[in-house]
C-alpha cells in the first residue's frame, strides 16, 4: 500500500515539474518568424535555462515597469525597445532589478536564474554576453507573444 502511494506521489510530482517547463516551439522552429528589428530600436532577449531547480517559480518579468513575459525554465521571449536605459525586474518574496543600456540596432541577452530565498526561491535577472546568450536561447523554447507566419 505504501509503495503505491509513494509511486503515485512521485508520478504526480514529475508531471507537475514537466508541466512547469516551457512548452512552446523551439528557437530553431520559429527563428525565421522572428521579425527584423525596426530601425532605431534595440532587441532584448530574456531567457531561463532548463532546470528542475525552482521549476515551479515562474514570476513575471517586467521591462521598464511593464510585464513582458514570464521566467519559465527552458523558455525565452524578446522585446524591441527604443534606445536608452532599460530596467528588467522580477519579484517573488523580494524584487530583483537589473539596469542596462540598449543602443539602436543592438541585441542584448538577460538570463533569469533561481537563487535561494527565505521562504521562496528568488529569480535574478542578469546580463550575459551575446555569444553565451545566443547559444542559450538557441536551446530554449519560445514563450512570447504569437509570431506572424513567414
Amino acid at each position: 500500500m505504501t509503495k503505491n502511494i509513494t509511486r503515485r506521489l512521485a508520478i504526480v510530482a514529475i508531471a507537475a515539474l514537466l508541466a512547469a517547463c516551457a512548452s512552446g516551439p523551439k528557437h530553431s522552429e520559429i527563428q525565421s518568424s522572428i521579425p527584423a528589428m525596426k530601425a532605431g530600436e534595440g532587441r532584448l532577449y530574456v531567457y531561463r535555462e532548463s532546470s528542475m531547480m525552482g521549476a515551479a517559480i515562474q514570476p513575471s518579468v517586467l521591462v521598464n515597469g511593464k510585464v513582458a513575459g514570464q521566467s519559465k525554465p527552458g523558455g525565452f521571449f524578446f522585446v524591441d525597445l527604443p534606445p536608452g536605459s532599460v530596467e528588467v525586474s522580477t519579484s517573488t518574496e523580494v524584487e530583483k532589478k537589473l539596469s542596462l543600456t540598449l543602443d539602436a540596432g543592438q541585441t542584448r541577452y538577460v538570463r533569469t536564474v533561481i537563487g535561494f530565498g527565505l521562504l521562496v526561491g528568488r529569480v535574478y535577472p542578469e546580463l550575459v554576453d551575446n555569444a553565451a546568450g545566443a547559444k542559450a536561447v538557441a536551446e530554449t523554447s519560445y514563450i512570447g507573444a504569437p509570431l506572424a507566419k513567414p
